[in-house]
């Protein structure tokens, strides 16, 4: 496990479920941490294509981490009307951008069919950067049944583990 002091991976919940990867990105650089920030992922649900109203953002260094909790536990300036209330915390058990690309590069989020804005993000100095590739294919998500609603299998799994 990563001591606390060199951790750089936080997890924002309570989002508002209608807020897209680029609303978050926006809010974050709005908000004074543009370029503070190497990867970014807003996990979605296919069939709603709503957020699951969390996000995994990795800092650049470990002495950004104090700023950026004080700025967003306790958030609620959204720029749509919600009264959600955002809370910051460790992001487990991946930490790190290294983490977070292993844990991606070849997750079925990464796959051709997913839409860009459902895919975790890196940035260097601000800017968005291409997604570190895999030396095998990512599989396509795979669907699952409950009654009418089809979802995709790592949306729900995710919906669970975010409960």
């Amino acid at each position: 496990e990563v001591p606390e002091s060199q951790r750089t991976t936080l997890m924002l919940r309570n989002l508002p479920n209608n807020y897209s990867r680029a609303m978050v990105s926006a809010m974050l650089d709005a908000e004074g941490f543009s370029g503070c920030y190497d990867f970014l992922y807003l996990p979605i649900d296919f069939t709603s294509r709503a957020c699951l109203g969390y996000a995994f953002v990795n800092l650049v260094d470990p002495s950004v981490v104090p700023a950026f909790w004080t700025a967003f536990d306790g958030f609620n300036r959204w720029v749509l009307p919600s009264r959600k209330v955002c809370a910051v915390g460790w992001s487990g058990p991946h930490q790190g951008l290294d983490a977070h690309v292993a844990r991606y590069r070849s997750s079925p989020v990464m796959h051709p069919s997913v839409p860009d804005e459902f895919k975790p993000v890196t940035f260097k100095d601000g800017v968005r950067i291409p997604f570190p590739g895999s030396s095998k294919a990512p599989r396509a998500p795979r669907m699952r049944h409950r009654g009418d609603v089809c979802r995709h299998h790592w949306s729900a799994r995710l919906s669970a583990a975010a409960a």
